[in-house]
């Protein structure tokens, strides 16, 4: 018989989904100096962009997008954390940059550049096939500021201030280790670089990568954390887990890039005028709900809802496969990416208004500059 305590743990997920949507409601009216949100990152943001490219990585069939209502390219069952913040900040969905085409006019909604199998690394991902990394991305930006923007805001200044004013979304990284430094069959890296030196490695071309954004004229931008990557169910299958457990040595690895990318975002500040960098960490709460997921509503912490091997985690959601039943039951939806309960979670600790997982403020707090 179903007890009380579960009956209010299968609640959690629900209720926290209603406050952020409450949450929302408030800030559309309250918030938000910014108008615009650009995104760069990888498919735990990506929605839609690899759609149009000849890549593996593709979301865009069922069941992926089972409780957004239909599939969008979205790597989730519903939505990421970039559209939970965009909602809480009362903004609209930033569409796919390759998916504009001729409707440049979306454009002043912001821009989503994100595309899953990028990194950081220029090679990385390669086995996925067609991928547009970080560079490729800051160069569809510099496209949309000097020639599509243009036109669309034809009086210089008035331009500049629209986009200092947007937030710029960073997330990237997480693919430079899953799909390269820990794929040493297909990659030489980690036979060349210690975890230390990798780590060094990606913080310094990330650091000459958000030098040109802010040259482009981005100045409110957050970096996010890598989650620990140790934990979802494709290192589970990978590294052979026995127990189920995180793999401690990969977390140990990933935490290296978290570790130096807090200091680049307080470097940063001080060395590029009139900018503002938020650090997001995404690791120590998403750590703590798969250590503790009843905590947060949980009841399956290692299993992807939908995926196939040993932990759901050998091979990614399928198309028209069935995914589970109770997916607000489990923290992650295929192989790599959370539950749209999970990204919420991350969502209400990082887009509220105390600084919560992020440092110096709020992403809420840092919209309002």
């Amino acid at each position: 018989m179903e007890s009380k305590g579960s009956r209010a743990r299968t609640r959690f997920p629900s209720l926290l989904l209603s406050l952020l949507a409450l949450l929302c409601l408030f800030c559309a009216a309250e918030c938000a100096k910014s108008q615009a949100m650009f995104i760069f990152g990888d498919s735990l943001i990506d929605n839609g962009n690899n759609n149009f490219i000849p890549s593996i990585a593709k979301a865009n069939y069922a069941p992926y997008g089972i409780d957004f209502g239909l599939p969008t390219g979205r790597f989730c069952n519903g939505l990421t954390v970039a559209d939970f913040g965009s909602r809480i900040l009362g903004l609209p969905y930033p569409p796919p940059y390759l998916s504009l085409a001729s409707r440049t006019s979306k454009i002043l909604d912001g821009v989503n550049y994100a595309s899953a199998a990028g990194g950081i690394l220029d090679e990385t991902g390669k086995n996925y096939g067609a991928r547009v990394s970080f560079n490729g991305q800051l160069d569809l930006f510099r496209n949309t500021v000097t020639q599509d923007l243009p036109t669309l805001i034809p009086n210089r200044d008035a331009l500049t201030q629209f986009v200092e004013s947007s937030l710029f979304l960073i997330n990237i990284g997480s693919n430079d280790y899953i799909n390269n430094y820990l794929l040493p069959n297909l990659y030489t890296t980690s036979r060349i670089y210690t975890s230390d030196a990798f780590a060094d490695l990606l913080i310094a071309n990330l650091t000459q990568q958000l030098i040109k954004l802010y040259k482009f004229g981005a100045r409110k931008m957050v970096l996010v954390g890598l989650g620990p990557l140790g934990c979802i169910p494709s290192q589970l299958n990978q590294q052979n887990s026995t127990d189920g457990r995180c793999i401690e040595r990969v977390n140990q690895v990933v935490s290296k890039f978290n570790q130096r990318l807090l200091p680049l975002t307080v470097n940063l500040n001080s060395s590029l005028p009139g900018s503002f960098f938020v650090y997001q960490n995404i690791y120590d709460t998403f750590y703590n709900v798969i250590q503790n997921p009843a905590n947060y509503g949980f009841s399956v912490n290692n299993q992807a809802c939908c995926g196939n091997g040993k932990y759901g985690g050998a091979v990614s959601c399928l198309p028209l496969q069935q995914p589970c039943n109770s997916r607000d039951q489990f923290v992650f939806w295929d192989s790599f990416h959370p539950t749209q309960a999970a990204n919420a979670i991350i969502a209400e600790r990082s887009y509220g208004t105390s600084p919560g997982d992020c440092y110096p403020i709020s992403i809420y707090q840092l919209a309002l500059i």
